[in-house]
């Protein structure tokens, strides 16, 4: 799980700090060769001064020459890794107002500067306040906890709301499906099998029926018969389709969720990070889910994506079965990255 992304960045730790030692080694060498010229000093007060010397060229102070070409490769590495430009540059930006200035005196200083500047700035990207499902759900008087799902097709929306169905079931909570999405051909047919696998109440209406229609009714069932969390599939839409994107925006209206999840495929890089802010301009975002992690090496969806509209990621989707669900924290991307 982003491989690519964690060889990029430790392939600039080491370039950098094979940079500055290098041009260290070249200059204590260049400072050893005028002292063999030199005669022998036998004052104090010349023996401190050369020793002042080669403390001097001992601790280097790293400046942005040392690294500029090192932070361009990066960002251009960032960039082929489908990370947002926003994202590329804030990084690079970071990582050099931490690095120049420094004052160094051996590799392994290079090194672990490096490293905690990266992963600091890493961390501040992938830190983004939002709504928490737990907390959410603990300060919510009346049942149920309503949980509306979007994002276009393909990207595995119909899995995840199973998923999250296990999820639920798990924490001992009883989940209701609504099968909203109307539309697209199989769709209710698909969920209603994840529903009876799972053993999960769902509530659909036939091909072609009002979407709205039917998430109201799931949340009169949910209501009715004291579940505790109603789940909304929706139909997988282009962003660019108003009509389908004010099909959606009337759901909302009229069952008022409490959390709006975008489904997107992380493996689709920068097009999952355009789509979630098409969706969030259009009928508001609260948290994301990424499908598809596990095959995800280049991991620019899941560094940028809740930067971009400042909407945290709350789960990973890393494979078919519906325990393949794990929950997102940026301390976890960052193990991922730098182990």
């Amino acid at each position: 799980m982003f491989e690519a992304l964690k060889k990029k960045i430790n392939k600039t730790i080491i370039k950098i700090t094979e940079k500055i030692s290098n041009k260290e080694k070249t200059e204590k060498e260049t400072a050893k060769e005028k002292t063999i010229e030199e005669p022998i000093k036998k004052s104090v007060q010349e023996k401190v001064e050369k020793s002042s010397i080669f403390s001097f060229i001992q601790e280097k102070t790293i400046s942005e020459k040392d690294i500029e070409d090192v932070l361009w490769e990066l960002e251009m590495s960032l960039l082929e890794s489908d990370v947002a430009i926003d994202v590329a540059e804030k990084i690079t930006k970071e990582l050099k107002d931490q690095l120049v200035g420094k004052k160094v005196k051996r590799s392994t200083d290079i090194t672990e500067y490096t490293q905690e500047a990266l992963k600091n700035s890493i961390k501040d990207i992938l830190t983004v306040n939002g709504k928490d499902i737990n907390k959410i759900f603990q300060e919510k008087k009346d049942k149920p906890l309503i949980i509306m799902f979007v994002g276009i097709n393909g990207t595995g929306k119909t899995t995840t709301i199973a998923k999250m169905a296990k999820h639920f079931l798990d924490k001992g909570l009883t989940p209701v499906i609504a099968a909203s999405d109307t539309f697209r051909a199989g769709a209710i047919e698909q969920l209603t099998h994840h529903a009876e696998k799972l053993g999960v109440k769902i509530i659909k209406h036939e091909k072609g029926a009002d979407p709205a229609a039917v998430a109201f009714d799931a949340v009169e069932h949910a209501k009715a018969k004291g579940k505790d969390v109603v789940l909304i599939d929706t139909a997988g839409r282009m962003q660019t389709n108003v009509n389908l994107m004010d099909e959606m925006a009337k759901i909302k209206r009229v069952v008022k969720p409490d959390l709006i999840i975008f489904v997107g495929d992380s493996l689709t890089g920068n097009d999952a990070v355009e789509q979630a802010i098409k969706f969030n301009e259009s009928v508001g975002i609260d948290a994301i889910i990424l499908t598809k992690a596990d095959a995800d090496a280049k991991g620019g969806a899941a560094l940028s994506i809740g930067y971009v509209i400042n909407k945290p990621i709350i789960f990973l989707g890393t494979g078919q079965d519906y325990d393949d669900l794990i929950e997102f924290k940026p301390e976890w991307m960052i193990r991922q990255l730098f182990t």
